[in-house]
């Protein structure tokens, strides 16, 4: 019986730490600001732009300490918060998984093979993509900034607005 009450105690403490509870069941955090998609990359740039968003892909991985900490103290700032679920549609990757992600030039792969396809090496990695990706281009051609690995809020912060502002055209 004591054991039932200490295990009972032990999982109303997890429910309730600091990231416990937003992290899905795939292992990934969820956040508001990430979209449910088909994963289709040419519809999520077409939705993303009829919304006047950016499209925004995070690529991370179960267990991922980095991903933790972006999470848990970068994207829970209410200023970066704020900021990416009105600027941002962003698409979650799961750098191990088997769903299905469709190219901009139709080719389908899983989440695994999609992120070797890119050449994405570490987790988290986000990639912010252009407003307009060339005609059977791939995504690798409509990149314009890349986030490769856990930076500060205030780093984060300064990308965001650089890209939401189109700062890559040399403006």
């Amino acid at each position: 019986m004591g054991m039932r009450i200490l295990a009972a105690v032990a999982a109303l403490f997890l429910a309730v730490a600091p990231g416990y509870a937003e992290v899905g069941a795939d292992g990934l955090h969820d956040a508001p600001w990430i979209r449910e998609t088909s994963m289709d990359l040419a519809a999520d740039l077409a939705a993303a732009n009829a919304e006047g968003k950016r499209l925004m892909l995070i690529f991370e991985q179960r267990g991922c300490l980095y991903c933790t900490r972006m999470h848990e103290k970068v994207f829970s700032r209410p200023k970066i918060a704020r900021y990416l679920n009105e600027n941002y549609y962003v698409v979650q990757i799961n750098f191990k998984g088997d769903k299905p992600v469709t190219d901009f030039d139709g080719d389908r792969r899983s989440e695994r093979q999609i992120s070797r396809k890119w050449g994405i090496l570490l987790t988290p990695t986000i990639l912010f993509v252009d407003t307009q990706v060339p005609a059977g281009g791939t995504l690798s051609q409509g990149v314009v900034a890349v986030i490769p690995g856990a930076v500060s809020a205030k780093q984060t912060l300064d990308m965001l607005e650089w890209v939401r502002r189109e700062g890559y055209k040399g403006g």
